[in-house]
């Protein structure tokens, strides 16, 4: 169901402080919180003792202490203090997972720890960079297996009928879109060439009703990772061989979904562009008008998953738009199996 030697968002950084934090990652009870010295740790919410969730406790210096009978728990998840009694009873510990705080996200590892390399964690290094600006946008509780979200966002076609009013125009479908598969890449690729730009893109570019060309290249990345690419520039100045590096505006689109259950998932996304940068009113334009955007995926992604519970032997087609999300599915499929072939030898 899920690749487990994977990298995945677990938080927010502004969300793991002072307090525990509880939050149900690829059906395991994960509880977050912080070191004196501020690094995230990850450990399994639940007491060895009597199974109480640690969320429920509270941070003591740097141990996490139960809320029930007081054990405490150090980063590695070993207790290490029984109030009332000198000897820690053997076997005192929970599982800890691997935590790296990096791009603007806290991401855990839910496989095997010795295989949690921080240098699998995809290089979206525009979070950090000086000669960009970012939006962290709110954490999307999304009623969905975090697939359906891979397609949504493989899809672009569905701006048409969806995004209206912010990202969309009705000129995206005539527009093909090119499929690129790589060793754990799946690239989609659409130009929609001297057309109008979409509303969001006309005010913050200052173009206004000039036609643009537009260039929107998706690529995801196992388990559930998709950076967009997305900007336009002036129709005729655009080099349809890839985003013009001097012309146009750019913005990249951090995405990533992560599985709570096969049915819900926690919406991690992050907008990043290199214009106007220090510009105040763009900035909450742009958090207002993607998350108006983002929103509106939820509730067709929600209405979806019900749709597929409810009737889950109904045929489905396939239409030329699907062709990235199917591969995305395939390089997903493939890769939990082959953990599933490795699992007994290391055994």
């Amino acid at each position: 169901m899920y690749i487990r030697n994977a990298w995945y968002v677990a938080a927010f950084p502004r969300e793991v402080g002072e307090r525990p934090l509880a939050r149900t990652l690829l059906d395991e009870a994960v509880v977050l919180w912080r070191l004196p010295d501020g690094r995230p740790i990850a450990l399994e919410d639940r007491c060895c003792h009597r199974s109480l969730p640690l969320s429920m406790g509270r941070v003591v210096g740097d141990r996490l202490q139960c809320g029930y009978h007081g054990l405490e728990f150090d980063a590695a998840g070993t207790c290490v203090r029984v109030p009332g009694q000198a000897t820690i009873p053997p076997g005192a510990r929970v599982r800890a997972f691997p935590c790296v705080e990096r791009w603007g996200f806290i991401w855990f590892w839910p496989g095997d720890p010795d295989d949690a390399d921080p240098a699998l964690i995809p290089n979206w290094w525009w979070a950090t960079h000086p000669d960009w600006a970012i939006n962290p946008g709110p954490v999307l509780y999304v009623r969905c297996n975090y697939q359906l979200i891979t397609d949504n966002l493989q899809d672009l076609s569905h701006l048409a009928y969806v995004h209206t009013r912010t990202i969309g125009t009705g000129a995206i479908v005539d527009f093909p879109v090119k499929t690129e598969r790589e060793d754990g890449l799946v690239r989609s690729t659409r130009w929609t060439v001297d057309s109008p730009a979409p509303p969001l893109f006309a005010t913050a570019s200052g173009y206004g009703d000039r036609p643009v060309d537009r260039w929107q290249i998706v690529e995801t990345t196992p388990p559930c990772h998709t950076l967009i690419h997305a900007g336009c520039a002036l129709a005729g100045v655009a080099d349809r061989c890839g985003p013009p590096d001097g012309a146009g505006i750019h913005i990249k689109v951090l995405n990533a979904p992560t599985p709570e259950t096969s049915g819900a998932s926690h919406y991690f996304y992050a907008h990043c562009w290199n214009f106007r940068q220090h510009d105040a009113d763009l900035k909450t334009l742009m958090f207002d008008e993607f998350k108006k955007t983002f929103e509106e995926d939820v509730d067709l992604l929600a209405a979806q998953q019900a749709m597929l519970d409810r009737a889950p032997g109904a045929t489905q087609i396939d239409i030329n738009v699907d062709a990235p999300g199917l591969a995305c599915r395939r390089m997903v499929a493939a890769a939990i199996a082959a953990e599933a072939d490795a699992a007994p030898r290391r055994a």
